[in-house]
């Protein structure tokens, strides 16, 4: 009997392990938490001579910093697949120039000295979506779909929901309306869709939890009411907040993101947010947020509720869909590249001109940064010369043909000291993540050098979240 009782739990383990077919890795989880996360390896360094051509989707969510943030709040180092070190550098707001042309979106890059590995630099990708008054933004046709199932009722869940929805009404204008789909054994209606903030914050007020999760029945439902109010030129979009824990009809992830994926044909945004701990799924939610056209992020406090409702109300605004980037490195330039994060947005060259692949979206007033740590080829190449092209293609938010922006990134040989403290912050913050990760592309840096790093790089801090940073960075180095 002894000799069975191992054997069996091998088997009860291994049920918690499926493979993910999208991305040819596994799914964890978390056999500590109950936790789910979606497993990936970091992007390797790649020579140009045998793989000149990079192209990936951009990433608008700012999920993972939230969500690493309350494990190093409880005193645990957060698994290693919840680290995506682009959604940690987008939590952040960037002091980039908005656009001053016919396009939605602005680009700006900068290269400068690698302060991990000084052997190495860095090319900082900036964009910024094009800021709107918020009385010029175009109507809102919100529908929110709420999982009121019984594993919502904790303090952090469906009442930390029902404050950031009360948020976003405060946010509202006359021509805004909203609509409330809950799910649990089954969908139902708790609110149709109105301008009257006074009969959606009492319809708010009502919800309740109980029950199993029906997502997919949820999400159909949603999708329905959302096309019943469709705006033309509008924006027309569902925010979707859960725990991911559906175990109801579809629950598969896979089958799950063909659903999303045929629905985001409607001309309808999606918003995920993510709540909870003990039986989170995030990995689901963040791949349903990036087939959704739209983006992922986690609440762990009221004051994370304001950043999503309140501070970031633009991000519920696309004005550019589909954003990819492609760079043609120059071996007689560049000798070895490393895009760092967005492994699960990696493109296929060819995907770059094929209007028909889903990319990523980015908000009124938003930004995004991706960062290249690469090798030179020569050293001695002269200040100035032999710059970088970046690619870029977009479609506005009810096009369905993508836009071209060519932009040059050039190197002057500019120390890590002596750039922006755009720049300056954002390799902080991957530095952060590569340390958490405990990355073998971490080179020379401690968590002290990150603290120095951020702390000289905070003129421009909208809300103060890039103080509030310095606390985590304490936070994680103070772990044992």
């Amino acid at each position: 009997m002894k000799k069975i009782i191992p054997f069996i739990i091998v088997l009860i383990l291994a049920q918690f392990v499926s493979c993910n077919k999208d991305f040819g890795r596994f799914e964890n989880f978390g056999f500590t938490s109950g936790e789910s996360y979606n497993s990936f390896s970091e992007n390797p360094f790649v020579k140009v001579i045998d793989e000149p051509v990079s192209t990936f989707s951009i990433d608008a969510d700012g999920g993972s910093y939230s969500n690493i943030r309350r494990f190093l709040k409880n005193g645990e180092k957060p698994p290693v697949d919840a680290i995506r070190i682009e959604e940690m550098i987008n939590y952040f707001q960037y002091d980039f120039a908005d656009p001053v042309d016919q396009h939605p979106i602005a680009i700006s890059t900068e290269v400068g000295e690698c302060p991990w590995n000084t052997e190495h630099k860095l090319i900082q990708i900036g964009i910024k979506g094009k800021t709107i008054l918020k009385e010029d933004y175009p109507a809102s046709n919100f529908v929110f779909l709420v999982d009121i199932s019984g594993s919502m009722s904790s303090d952090d869940k469906l009442p930390l929901v029902k404050k950031g929805m009360h948020f976003l009404v405060d946010e509202m204008r006359d021509k805004d309306r909203m609509a409330i789909v809950t799910y649990a054994s089954s969908p139902g209606v708790a609110l149709h869709s109105t301008s009257d903030k006074s009969k959606i914050k009492k319809g708010i007020d009502k919800l309740g939890s109980g029950g199993s999760t029906a997502g997919a029945g949820g999400i159909n439902k949603a999708y329905d009411i959302a096309m019943d109010h469709f705006i033309d030129g509008g924006n027309n979009r569902i925010i979707l907040a859960t725990d991911g824990d559906f175990n109801v009809g579809i629950s598969d992830q896979d089958e799950l993101i063909k659903l999303i994926e045929k629905k985001r044909e409607s001309g309808i945004f999606l918003t995920v947010i993510g709540v909870g701990s003990g039986n989170l799924n995030e990995g689901m939610m963040e791949q349903l947020a990036n087939n959704g056209n739209g983006t992922y992020e986690y609440m762990d406090s009221e004051i994370q509720a304001r950043k999503v409702f309140i501070d970031e109300f633009g991000k519920f605004f696309t004005v550019a869909k589909d954003v990819k980037i492609q760079i043609d490195f120059d071996p007689t330039v560049v000798e070895l590249y490393r895009l760092i994060g967005y492994e699960n947005r990696v493109l296929n060259d060819s995907d770059f001109t094929n209007d028909d692949k889903d990319a990523g979206e980015i908000g009124a007033g938003q930004t995004i940064t991706a960062i290249y740590e690469i090798k030179s080829a020569n050293v001695n190449y002269l200040r100035g010369s032999h710059p970088i092209a970046i690619n870029f293609r977009y479609k506005k938010p009810a096009a369905d043909v993508s836009e071209l922006i060519v932009k040059q990134a050039t190197d002057d040989l500019t120390t890590f000291n002596s750039t922006s403290e755009n720049f300056r912050f954002a390799a902080a913050i991957t530095s952060f993540g590569l340390l958490l990760r405990d990355s073998e592309y971490k080179g020379v840096s401690d968590y002290d050098k990150v603290l120095d790093w951020v702390n000289h790089a905070r003129t421009f801090d909208p809300n103060n979240y890039r103080q509030s940073s310095a606390a985590l960075i304490t936070m994680a180095r103070d772990l044992k």
